[in-house]
């Protein structure tokens, strides 16, 4: 098996248990902001699964970036892809968000804000983080 797929599957397996949760904590708020909040067996099956899988995508397509061979915008919009799939089907199986090509449309502009600015902000630390090393070494 491919290092990188052993590694996805790694990271995966490790943090996929984030999102139920996660999940457990927003029905849990939920429960108490809201009087007659209730929620259905298979709602819940859908919601711990779908979190586990969108956990453990996140987590493991973050080896994406460190595949030698691959260019810094080949993995970032591999990554991107992969990211807004798995959150788009998340949302829309588990009826967080309507299958309606205008909501869709707004998730992905907010997507693609947020992305840009978490990318922005770790590209930034990282080479301010190696520039201190490298004058470090010097």
């Amino acid at each position: 098996m491919n290092k990188y797929v052993k590694e996805f599957l790694h990271r995966g397996l490790i943090f996929g248990g984030f999102g139920p949760v996660i999940l457990g904590i927003i029905y849990w708020i939920l429960s108490v902001r809201i009087a007659d909040f209730e929620i259905g067996g298979f709602d819940i099956f859908l919601g711990i699964a779908s979190t586990y899988l969108l956990a453990f995508v996140h987590a493991g397509v973050s080896v994406f970036n460190q595949i030698e061979h691959w260019s810094l915008p080949k993995s970032t919009l591999l990554h991107f892809l992969t990211l807004f799939v798995a959150y788009s089907l998340c949302y829309i199986g588990n009826t967080w968000i309507p299958f309606d090509p205008k909501v869709i449309a707004v998730f992905f502009a907010i997507f693609v804000a947020v992305y840009f600015v978490v990318w922005i902000t770790v590209y930034i630390s990282v080479k301010s983080t190696s520039k201190k090393f490298n004058a470090k070494i010097k």
